[in-house]
This record gives C-alpha cells, sequence and structure tokens, in this order.
C-alpha cells in the first residue's frame, strides 16, 4: 500500500497519481480506463440504477410477495445436488461467532480451534477414501475435478495430454473442467456409457500413451453404482495416466475405498454433509496419494508442536501463487470453503461410523424401493438400467415432458433428460413422499 496521501497524490487504496495513470495508459495505446474493458451497452451502467427509494417495511413486504410466487414443489432432485437431514446442533454450533466471522486462519496463535476443526475434516476424508492426503476443501465438485486434471499435467510421471472423462458428465462440471484446461497442453475426450455406467471397451480403446487423466464417477450422474473401477484403475496404470474418482462423502461410507481400486486422486461434492441442496454454492473434496502431496491445490491443515510441546495445528505446504513465485504454484485458488467444511465435519461426526453407514444404506434401499414401485406401473419403467443405484435412478415414460409437467402440477419435481427418460432422486429428506410421488406417476401415465 502506498504511503501517498489521498486526493491529487492519490488514495492509499489506489495509490496511483493521474499522472503516472496518464503514462500506463499511453503505454497501452489507450485513451481512457474504460476503454480496457469490452461491456456490452446493454449491461453497463449509466450512473443510476432506476430503483426506487423505499423504506424497510415496504421491501420486506415486496420480497414476501415474490417469494409467494414460488411453486411449493416436493423435490425428487438430485444429478449432483443433494439434500440430507442436517442436524440442528450443526447450525447452532457452526453459527457460533467464531466460526461464522473467521477469516482465512492465516494466524494459527488465535485460530487453533477451527484449524483443528478442519484437520478433523481432512481426517474424516482420509478415513472415507483410504487416501493419505486430503486439503481443507475446493470450492465445489467441479473445481476440484478440474484441478486434478491440472495436477495430471504437472506430473512429471505422465507424459501424455489427454484427459478422458464420461460423456455423461454433468453440463456444469464439463464447463468447469473446459475452462480451467484451456490455455494448458491438455484436451478433454470422452467415453460412452452403457447402462449409465462405463463402456470398458471404449475405455481401453480410448486410454493410451497420449493420456494424462482418467475420470470416472461412482455413483455416476444418473444414480448407477460403477461396477468396473478396478478395471478403469488398471487400464490407466498400464498407460502411467493418473486414476481419479468421483464420489460423495455418503456414498463413500459403503462404497469399496478409491484407494483399493487403484486411486490416485478422489473429489466430489462433500456438501451431501451440512449442507442442504443450494444449486449453487459447494464444497468439494480433494484427496490423493502422498507421491502427489507437493502439488495439492488449495489448503492443507497440519499438525505439529508449539514451543512447549504442545499439539499444535497451522497451514502448512501453501502453494498458491500468493505465497510463492506464479510459476511454481500449483492452483490460483484463492480460499476455500472452510466454514462450510466445518458443517461437514461436524454432521459427520454427529452421525458417527454406523450413523454415516445407516444413511447410506438408506440411499440404496429407499432407492430401490422406489424404483420397484414406480416399475409396477403400467407404462413406466424404473429403473433403466441393470445396476445398483445410490439416491437415484433413472424412470422411462412415453412422454417425460408431458409426465414431468403432470407431477409438477400435483406438486412434485423430477428431472427430465430426454423426450423418454425422467430422473427421479430419493433422500431421507423426501422419502416420506415417495408414496405419493408413485400415486402422482399413477394418475399422469393412465
Amino acid at each position: 500500500m502506498s504511503g501517498r496521501s489521498a486526493g491529487a497524490s492519490g488514495s492509499p487504496f489506489a495509490p496511483h497519481t493521474a499522472d503516472e495513470t496518464a503514462a500506463m495508459l499511453d503505454a497501452l495505446g489507450v485513451d481512457d480506463e474504460a476503454d480496457l474493458f469490452d461491456i456490452p451497452d446493454e449491461v453497463a451502467f449509466d450512473g443510476a440504477f432506476g430503483i426506487p427509494q423505499r423504506d424497510e417495511r415496504t421491501v420486506r413486504a415486496d420480497l414476501r410477495e415474490t417469494f409467494a410466487r414460488n411453486d411449493d414443489l416436493t423435490e425428487f432432485l438430485g444429478r449432483g445436488h443433494y439434500s440430507h437431514y442436517v442436524p440442528a446442533v450443526v447450525d447452532d454450533l457452526s453459527a457460533r461467532s467464531e466460526f461464522l466471522t473467521s477469516y482465512t486462519q492465516y494466524q494459527p496463535e488465535i485460530t487453533q480451534g477451527f484449524l483443528q476443526a478442519l484437520f478433523e475434516y481432512q481426517s474424516i476424508l482420509v478415513e472415507l477414501t483410504g487416501l493419505p492426503i486430503a486439503n481443507c476443501s475446493m470450492y465445489d465438485a467441479a473445481t476440484a475435478l478440474a484441478e486434478a486434471a491440472l495436477l495430471s499435467d504437472r506430473l512429471r510421471s505422465t507424459s501424455g495430454s489427454t484427459v478422458l472423462v464420461p460423456e455423461g458428465l454433468r453440463d456444469g462440471k464439463r464447463g468447469t473442467l473446459d475452462s480451467y484446461v484451456d490455455g494448458s497442453d491438455l484436451t478433454v475426450e470422452t467415453y460412452p456409457y452403457v447402462d449409465n455406467t462405463a463402456d470398458l471397451d471404449a475405455i481401453a480403446d480410448a486410454v493410451g500413451e497420449d493420456t494424462a487423466f482418467v475420470y470416472a464417477e461412482t455413483p455416476t450422474v444418473t444414480g448407477a453404482i460403477e461396477p468396473a473401477l478396478a478395471a478403469i484403475g488398471d487400464l490407466a496404470e498400464d498407460d502411467d495416466a493418473l486414476f481419479c474418482v468421483g464420489s460423495d462423502p455418503v456414498a463413500l461410507s459403503l462404497l469399496e475405498e478409491p484407494a483399493s481400486v487403484g486411486a490416485d486422486v478422489v473429489v466430489g461434492e462433500a456438501g451431501a454433509l451440512g449442507l442442504p441442496a443450494s444449486y449453487g454454492m459447494g464444497l468439494g473434496l480433494f484427496a490423493c496419494t502422498e507421491e502427489h502431496l507437493r502439488q495439492v491445490p488449495g489448503r492443507l491443515v497440519g499438525k505439529s508442536e508449539d514451543a512447549d510441546d504442545r499439539r499444535a495445528f497451522t497451514l502448512t505446504l501453501q502453494t498458491r501463487e500468493q505465497h510463492i513465485r506464479k510459476e511454481r504454484a500449483t492452483s490460483n485458488i484463492c480460499t476455500n470453503q472452510a466454514w462450510v467444511a466445518l458443517r461437514a465435519a461436524m454432521h459427520a461426526a454427529y452421525l458417527g461410523p454406523e450413523g454415516l453407514v445407516d444413511l447410506a444404506e438408506d440411499c440404496v434401499r429407499d432407492a430401490a424401493s422406489v424404483a420397484a414401485s414406480l416399475d409396477a406401473l403400467d407404462g413406466v419403467t424404473a429403473p433403466l438400467d441393470d445396476r445398483h443405484h445410490f439416491r437415484e435412478f433413472t424412470v422411462g415414460v412415453d412422454d417425460a415432458p408431458g409426465v414431468a409437467e403432470g407431477l409438477a402440477e400435483r406438486g412434485f419435481a423430477v428431472h427430465t433428460l430426454d423426450d423418454e427418460t425422467l430422473q427421479v432422486c430419493v433422500t431421507d429428506l423426501n422419502v416420506e413422499a415417495a408414496d405419493d410421488l408413485v400415486a402422482a406417476f399413477a394418475e399422469v401415465t393412465n
């Protein structure tokens, strides 16, 4: 920050003088700072917001009227966004001021409590994935996947430039991945699904010396549990490609450990714990082998000892651009989801190992039960594949958009995938309405 005073010499927050600004603009060949930005006229600020002044009571009344126009639907929606019951203790404890108002834990001498909580979050992910290293969160599952792909490009053990992902990858994940690898030497290619899980033969044909990264999900975006993870991991290993598995902490409590099938990295959406489905904000999990420790993006909390030999926690191995030379940085991610990770850790601790497994078993059992009830209806096929499912499954009908509209009129929201396919997600928060959903299907498809 400059020591210049405000006014003609510049603000302490924007310290350039008028002469310095003019010199920089001249060097760039432009007349005005506005020339450096390409803002369409229709969204450019013209100096007035056009919002009439109103008092607080009026604003509250207007907002109530606006919110009342929202559809009151019971959501059977998933595809990466999941709601499980969040215990009241999570809301109560995470709202304590020392957590809620905390900034980044750069000063360990005054943030030991929060650092320990984040260390516990990392430890939970280590147990669930079987991998020895987990960071204290990414923005969401999409950025975690993209960072994993970039990690493969930094490794000396991989020589390829192709990132191989399933064609069924959710649009948000694919878009984020494409954005992250743009400007690198990586290219993204896809492999097909058969029965809503990986086509192993297609992967075998696609993987080669030019492959740097192979990604597989379990459960997949349609809820199918991937049965061929170990075989996919072997194919990646044969060509020295990084093998990455996508999942979430609830599923990982029941499914096979990714480490046991050769995963080098595990990514996913940890916000399945501690958060309701927000369809936006997430909590990206990222775990990896110790071999890749110094390539991990984001933040790591480590355990050490202080001058009095007491256990102490601190941020360690900080490799962001703002901490080390740019060319040696592993990532430009500037923060993490510390408070959200705290909530996930609280939720997991509240459930305990047995409670987490019970929740996961319900996700399998309830999905199978609802699918069977729907499949018993005339004109409905559920699921559309011969797989085990976690939370969600696809449903075949003659007119999917029409059926979805009819269900919405009866108070239920489901995904429409194409003209003949719907998708239904069942969790502990909507399972009590499952019988009513089946009855609504029967009415609409009759």
